[in-house]
């Protein structure tokens, strides 16, 4: 009873401190981002800032994975947060007495960057360590809600401290948000529900090949990471044709763009307290297919107002909707699948496994960036997304096929099963 009371504790603990330094991580680049423009009147300075924030985490991803697995999840998660507030708390220090410059930022964003890798695998990895298996599904709908809430409110807390307070205060908030989180976080017991037995003796190379041979041996997991290292390279073209066809092409206000920006948020929030509040799923990886699958037929249906002529009324109120949508069926996707990771891998591997996750989302953004960039120039927005969703869709039913699905879950293939239920909707497990 007192292991399940400290459970619930982990849930409620965790849920703010990760709302509390995600919120200050939207702020503080949405913030910085604003006054790097506003400084420089430069994209090229806005863009670099950005390199410095992708590269670290892309390249350190998979050293985060290692240490975490080897060394206590709590020590990295608090070093991680400390190195944070130390950070700003540098570059704060630093335009008390200097004037601030851009390689001042830039510096800040690598560290501050590093930091919270290394923060961010651990406290992934942990989560089944914090709360029982009954918890799990719960915990990781409040880690979406987190992403969620800090997603609407993080644009607006940047903008409004940006536009009514001085750099310093700015900074200061900021400093004020990570330390709250610093001092739940080590009120957290990491080892509640462990049962990691002691790391073996190996060479930091042997670690990483270990974790790649348990990958290769677990054929559900190995294609769930091809197939996350796909999804990530096309919903690049959403990332970049969605304000491309906002601005460009249909000309809509930018007032009325950050609405519909909005709604992606609001949508991944109302999805993230239905997973809170509903049972626990019984087959994760076949709900988190048939996310994946309307996920790839909502990137298509953004061209469809390329194709209909309509007024711009309908036009905003077309991709409210589908944005709403694109919002809540990620976190049906994402949710499930951290719901397998926590569940199914090992504990002594989780860290790397986290880290290989993160590489490859990471390494993948800014070539996907780069590709659509160039290829909205010349093709027409439509044939784009119409070829990305198919692709989607077909790399989908190729890596995660009926076979592997039954893998997971043996007794999909019961008759019983199938007489009792004979069809089952979207979205039900």
């Amino acid at each position: 009873m007192a292991m399940q009371r400290r459970a619930t504790f982990h849930l409620y603990t965790f849920l703010v401190s990760k709302t509390c330094s995600t919120l200050g991580s939207n702020v503080y680049t949405f913030g910085m981002s604003m006054f790097i423009l506003a400084m420089t009147g430069s994209a090229f300075s806005f863009a670099a800032n950005l390199i410095f924030s992708i590269i670290p985490r892309t390249l350190l991803s998979p050293v985060a994975g290692i240490l975490v697995d080897r060394v206590s999840k709590k020590f990295i998660v608090l070093t991680g947060q400390f190195g944070t507030i130390l950070s700003i708390s540098a570059l704060l220090i630093y335009m008390m007495f200097f004037d601030i410059s851009l390689l001042a930022i830039y510096l800040t964003t690598f560290f501050y960057t590093i930091s919270s890798t290394f923060t961010t695998i651990a406290f992934s990895a942990s989560i089944g360590n914090l709360v029982d298996s009954e918890r799990i599904q719960k915990a990781m709908s409040f880690n979406q809600l987190s992403l969620s809430i800090a997603g609407i409110l993080g644009p607006m807390i940047g903008g409004m401290l940006f536009g009514f307070v001085s750099i310093q205060t700015f900074l200061v908030i900021n400093i004020v948000a990570y330390s709250i989180a610093f001092v739940l976080e080590s009120t957290m017991n990491f080892k509640l529900f462990s049962n990691q037995e002691s790391t073996p003796k190996e060479s930091m190379i042997q670690s990483l090949k270990s974790g790649i041979h348990y990958i290769k041996e677990m054929p559900v997991l190995k294609n769930l990471l091809f197939l996350m290292l796909w999804l990530n390279l096309f919903f690049s073209s959403i990332t970049v044709g969605a304000n491309f066809i906002f601005v460009q092409i249909i000309e809509m206000d930018y007032k009325l763009i950050g609405i519909v920006e909005a709604a992606s948020a609001i949508g991944m929030l109302v999805i993230s307290l239905y997973f809170a509040v509903r049972s626990n799923l019984q087959y994760p990886l076949l709900f988190s297919k048939r996310a994946i699958l309307t996920l790839s037929t909502i990137v298509g249906t953004f061209a469809f107002p390329l194709f209909v002529p309509m007024t711009s009324t309908i036009v905003f109120i077309y991709y409210l909707m589908v944005m709403f949508c694109f919002g809540g069926t990620l976190v049906a996707t994402n949710t499930p699948i951290g719901i397998l990771i926590q569940k199914d891998v090992d504990e002594n591997y989780r860290g790397r496994i986290y880290g290989i996750i993160e590489m490859c989302a990471m390494g993948l953004t800014p070539i996907g960036t780069l590709l659509f960039g160039l290829l909205y120039d010349v093709i027409p927005a439509q044939l784009i997304l119409l070829t990305c969703s198919i692709l989607l869709i077909l790399t989908t039913l190729f890596l995660m096929p009926r076979r592997i699905i039954e893998s997971a879950y043996p007794d999909l293939k019961s008759p019983e099963r199938k007489e009792i239920n004979p069809t089952s909707p979207p979205f039900s497990s």
